[in-house]
């Protein structure tokens, strides 16, 4: 989480920001000139209120009072006027910086590597993307300009106090500091009251993200209670958040109100006795300060809510630049596109960690062969997914080369690289979205009749016309209407249909049902097919026709070979993981009988 400096108005911040008004520089300048007009315009009708009393009214002057009655009225049409442009075009522009700003901090989580995502909760990312930078819109639209606004009519308004009348001037400026400082205390205890706020609601999106996430879960194990107990405490703590800036609120407006009644009050007393002892004070002055005093005091009073507004935007800019300027993205300097790759892969003592100073790879080193179908096994932890990660580039290995054919995996771009390999994970995710669209994520050049050739072509065309609407069918969130070896063959399909060079299957056969099992078994022999191909399994039945079996211990290759010269080696590591199978499989069936 970014750190928050806690000041009032940052200025580097807000030099960030402005490089996203740029493109919007004509309408950002047009909005502070309509808040000096609209300054000048507010200004404008008290005074010839005053002029219309002292002048006009007092001497009966009925063309006097006429036409200063429609200067006034033109007056308040043209601060009309700008008030709605001020407050559109603020607002236009508020928008407009979020919609940019939200573009860019998207691309930028987008290509993140996987060790951000490790320790980044994911529903504090959607608070970022979502709520945080909704509320940056505010500092245009209700913050800074209404402050810059409200600062030139109170500007103003002091200039034609003193020019007017020093005495009555006096007066109004010395309840002024009051309201200053009561003014102070209040943004300091709304700014702190707002952060809390803040890290509130991202713990609350993030802890209902996770449970709805892992709702089967949360009601196989029967934590409904639990959960819902977990839930009422962090609920609990978002409501006293904002109740605290409720308190604040009712304890400040009703000082600056009294502190406002007082000051209309002495006023009337002093420029009421003026005028009836000598005439210095004009009864007009008296009503052009009762006005230019609540002109005074009540932006003073707005502006300490403008403030709020202004430091939670400014909150929300300092955790969203906080994480534009992460430096947490997979460095694409490579050059190299439009390859040929034949699919030789080489892993040369190669070394990574997920921690520091916790080795998972210990400088391991195998060649994997141009249509090679290899297979790697191993116990849970033995650094089996952590090759397809390395291979795929979503982590950086600290020691050691990897290359595909004589090309070091730096040296091609990402987007090559992710081109000639192809993944089927064990986890398959389908967004809520048709199958189609699943198949081809929305990629315009592959056509529907090319998802249905190759469809027919590894053997699943029968399964997916089986469903309502068929290659239209929505899937819905992660996939929930199809069973898991259904994900599982329409993962292969998009496998496929991507034609890499090198095809990977990460434990592409694990938990499903018989029938699919076949099927992507078949889908498999076609896939693989002239391809170099590298299959992680823990259920070694379905990798005895692998061409080698790369043995992997605790982060290093301990054995090499096919099933069968594997097998021969006395206490190895393949002999064991096999005899333990064969015996589980073995009792499964007996159980079964």
């Amino acid at each position: 989480m970014a750190k928050v400096s806690g000041k009032i108005f940052d200025r580097t911040l807000y030099k960030k920001l402005l490089g996203f008004v740029t493109p919007y520089k004509t309408t950002y300048y047009f909005v502070i000139v309509a808040a000096i007009l609209l300054s000048g315009f507010s200004t404008l009708t008290p005074y010839l209120l005053k002029v219309v009393v002292d002048d006009y009214i007092r001497l009966k002057d009925y063309e006097g009072i006429v036409f200063f009655t429609g200067l006034m009225l033109g007056a308040l049409v043209f601060e009309v006027i700008f008030q709605f442009l001020f407050v559109y075009y603020a607002n236009w522009l508020g928008q407009k910086v979020i919609k940019d700003l939200r573009v860019v901090l998207y691309q930028k989580i987008i290509r993140f590597k996987m060790a951000y995502f490790d320790k980044a909760a994911v529903g504090r990312l959607v608070t970022r993307a979502v709520n945080d930078i909704e509320t940056i819109a505010s500092i245009f639209s209700q913050g800074l300009f209404m402050i810059i606004a409200d600062l030139l009519k109170m500007g103003l308004v002091v200039v034609v106090m003193l020019v007017i009348n020093w005495q009555l001037s006096l007066i109004v400026f010395s309840i002024l500091p009051v309201i200053v400082y009561a003014t102070r205390l209040f943004q300091k205890s709304m700014k702190h009251a707002f952060e809390e706020v803040r890290l509130q609601v991202a713990n609350l999106n993030s802890f209902v993200q996770e449970r709805i996430s892992g709702i089967k879960i949360v009601q196989l194990f029967h934590r409904e209670k639990t959960e819902y107990e977990a839930f009422v405490a962090i609920n609990k703590k978002h409501e006293k958040a904002w109740l605290k800036t409720v308190w604040y609120n009712s304890i400040f407006f009703p000082v600056a109100e009294i502190t406002s009644s007082v000051t209309i009050g002495l006023l009337v007393w002093y420029g009421g006795l003026r005028v009836i002892s000598d005439g210095s004070i004009t009864l007009g002055e008296i009503f052009l300060f009762i006005q230019m005093a609540q002109m005074l005091y009540r932006p003073l009073r707005q502006i300490a809510d403008k403030f709020n507004t202004l430091q939670m935007g400014m909150v929300a800019a300092e955790r969203i630049f906080g994480i534009l300027e992460t430096e947490a993205q997979i460095e694409d300097q490579g050059t190299l596109t439009n390859l040929t790759i034949k699919g030789t892969i080489t892993f040369d003592h190669v070394h990574f960690s997920y921690l520091p100073d916790q080795e998972i790879l210990h400088g391991i080193s195998f060649t994997i062969q141009p249509g090679e179908t290899v297979a790697i096994v191993g116990a849970t932890g033995a650094g089996k997914s952590t090759i397809i990660n390395l291979l795929s580039r979503f982590y950086e290995w600290e020691k050691g080369n990897i290359k595909i054919d004589d090309y070091d995996l730096r040296a091609l771009k990402l987007q090559e690289l992710r081109k000639h390999v192809g993944v089927v994970l064990q986890d398959v995710f389908l967004f809520a979205d048709t199958i189609l669209n699943n198949i081809t994520l929305n990629n315009d050049a592959i056509s529907e009749a090319t998802v249905i050739e190759a469809a027919k072509a590894i053997g699943v065309h029968e399964f997916i016309s089986s469903l309502p609407e068929g290659y239209h069918y929505n899937v819905k969130e992660r996939g929930v209407m199809l069973s898991a070896g259904q994900r599982q063959l329409i993962a292969f399909l998009r496998a496929y249909i991507s034609n890499p060079s090198i095809l990977v299957l990460d434990e592409a056969t694990s938990s499903i049902d018989s029938y699919s099992e076949e099927l992507i078994q078949k889908a498999t022999e076609k896939i693989t097919k002239g391809k170099t191909s590298l299959i992680i399994a823990h259920r070694l039945a379905t990798i005895k026709n692998a061409d080698r079996i790369l043995v992997m211990d605790q982060g290093n290759v301990v054995e090499m070979g096919d099933h069968k010269s594997l097998l021969k080696i006395k206490n190895g590591v393949y002999a064991k993981l096999h005899q333990v199978q064969f015996l589980e499989q073995e009792q499964l069936t007996k159980q079964a009988l």
